[in-house]
């Protein structure tokens, strides 16, 4: 007798979307070395798209993208909504599915799972509950974005996850759409969002940014763009380890290993 799947594991969310509100967590996706790795290495190339939200748009998009890294790519949009489900069935196209699932990944076994604008919307005691779920579902190697982003996509953050831990923090953001790099702390993760205080380790990364970027405010006649590559000299001198981007079309981007910021006390 066959066995029935599980029921999805979550809570319905708002489901706001809309076209290319993904695309810096996309454009780092393929160019991160562990996720390249990961989708290139492996022999069923899977990735779950949790949580897409009202129209299934982002997750077509991430298939498009994902696809410069492997043309065989198989992506499956997942939503706990049904009728959400229905919509995203009525727009498929090859490579790319749309099927009812939570946190348990409707039992898949991918190598990617991308969870973006879904934590935000939970309690922050929610988040290692979600996490381990996940995590137990990936294929061996396999990896976890979790992240936020304003309505444009302008202003975003995410955590890099594996089977087993956190592993990184990546902040991004049109550097025409912020004042300073701290404005971005409206969009960090569930599980940093409410750790920007003092003595905790992502307040103090911020401010740091902070500092630097005001150190630099004479690079701002040459653009925001100059003036973030500027930032990050100053931070790398200051010794916060980071991953500095090597091409211009990512500036905007600040990546640091989890234990830069992983939450204290």
């Amino acid at each position: 007798m066959a066995q029935r799947p599980r029921a999805p594991l979550g809570a319905v969310t708002r489901g706001t979307t809309g076209h290319n509100r993904l695309r810096r967590s996309d454009r780092w996706l393929i160019n991160e070395p562990r996720v390249r790795n990961a989708l290139q290495s492996c022999t069923d190339p899977l990735v779950v798209d949790l949580g897409y939200g009202a129209a299934p748009v982002t997750t077509l998009e991430l298939a498009m993208r994902l696809r410069w890294v492997r043309s065989d790519i198989h992506v499956v949009g997942l939503e706990i909504e049904p009728e959400r489900v229905r919509i995203g069935r009525a727009a498929a196209t090859p490579g790319v599915e749309f099927a009812l699932g939570g946190f348990e990944l409707a039992d898949r076994r991918p190598v990617l799972v991308r969870a973006f604008n879904v934590l935000r919307q939970y309690p922050e005691d929610a988040v290692a509950e979600a996490w381990t779920a996940m995590q137990r579902g990936l294929a061996p190697g396999g990896v976890i974005i979790d992240g936020t982003c304003d309505e444009f996509g302008r202003r975003c953050g995410w955590v890099l996850l594996d089977a087993t831990s956190a592993l990184s923090l990546t902040l991004a953001c049109d550097p025409f759409a912020i004042e300073r790099p701290s404005d971005l702390a409206e969009r960090l993760p569930k599980v940093l969002i409410h750790h920007n205080v003092p003595g905790q380790p992502i307040h103090a990364l911020l401010q740091a940014a902070d500092r630097a970027w005001a150190g630099v405010a004479g690079h701002g006649v040459f653009g925001p763009r100059v003036r973030w590559r500027a930032m990050m000299e100053i931070l790398v001198a200051e010794g916060i380890p980071m991953s500095v981007p090597r091409r211009i079309f990512r500036d905007g981007v600040l990546t640091v290993p989890w234990t830069v910021v992983a939450p204290v006390g």
